[in-house]
C-alpha cells in the first residue's frame, strides 16, 4: 500500500477525523473505535499504523489509567496534514453534501471561514433569492456536528450583503485570510439570485422614456 493509498483509506479518515476534531485530547483506543464507528480489530491495526507513522502518539498511563492516543503535534508534516483533513474528509466534504442535499434551493455559496484551536469550524452561508428554514438549518448543523466531531459555527447571510461586505466588516477579513476555503461556488446548486428591486428613480425613467415615444 502506499502512503497516498494508506492515508485516504476509510479506516484512517474516520479516525483521524476524531483526533483531528479535537487534537488536544488524548482517547484510549476503545473510545476512538466506537467514536469513529470501526471495528475493534480494525481500528486496532490502523492505530498501529498511525502511531508508527508519527501521526499519533501513545501516551504514558497513569497509575491505574488506560493507555491514551492522541495527535502527535510535532509531526513533521502535521499542520500540513491536518490541513488536509479539514479541506476533504474531516469538514469541507461533510459540509458541502449537507448543504448541496439539504438546501440547494437557498444556499447560492459556501465558505469555511477558519477552524479554532478545539476545533470549532466558523461557516459562512450565502443564500439567494429563498433563505434557508432556520429550524431545518439548525438541525442539520447540530446532526452534521455529531457525525463530524465538530462544533460549528454558522453565518447565514444574504447574497446583497455578500456583496456588500466592506474590508472593515469582520467577515471580509475572516474571508480574505489564507486559510478560508470556498466549499460551494456559484452555480453549484439550483438557488436563485434574488430578484433586483428597481428603484424608484429607474422607474421614473422607465415611465417618461415609454410615455415620450410617438404613438403610432
Amino acid at each position: 500500500m502506499s502512503a497516498a493509498d494508506f492515508l485516504f483509506a476509510p479506516e484512517v479518515q474516520k479516525l483521524l477525523m476524531v483526533a483531528y476534531a479535537a487534537p488536544g485530547q488524548p482517547f484510549s483506543s476503545s473510545e476512538l473505535a466506537k467514536r469513529s464507528k470501526l471495528d475493534p480489530d480494525d481500528a486496532g491495526r490502523t492505530l498501529e499504523h498511525l502511531v508508527g507513522s508519527g501521526i499519533l502518539k501513545r501516551n504514558k498511563p497513569k497509575a491505574g489509567e488506560a493507555e491514551t492516543i492522541s495527535v502527535d503535534r510535532t509531526f513533521i508534516f502535521h499542520d500540513e496534514l491536518r490541513n488536509i483533513a479539514l479541506k476533504s474528509f474531516a469538514a469541507a466534504e461533510p459540509v458541502r453534501a449537507m448543504l448541496r442535499s439539504r438546501f440547494k434551493d437557498s444556499v447560492m455559496r459556501a465558505f469555511i471561514l477558519q477552524e479554532d484551536k478545539d476545533g470549532t469550524l466558523e461557516l459562512l452561508v450565502v443564500h439567494g433569492q429563498l433563505m434557508p428554514d432556520e429550524s431545518a438549518m439548525k438541525a442539520a448543523c447540530q446532526k452534521l456536528s455529531k457525525n463530524i466531531h465538530r462544533h460549528l459555527k454558522m453565518h447565514v447571510i444574504s447574497s446583497a450583503k455578500f456583496n456588500s461586505l466592506t474590508p472593515r466588516d469582520s467577515l471580509a477579513s475572516k474571508l480574505a485570510a489564507p486559510g478560508a476555503l470556498e466549499i460551494i461556488a456559484l452555480g453549484d446548486t439550483k438557488a436563485q439570485p434574488p430578484v433586483e428591486k428597481v428603484g424608484l428613480l429607474q422607474s421614473a425613467k422607465k415611465k417618461l422614456a415609454t410615455l415620450a415615444r410617438p404613438s403610432a
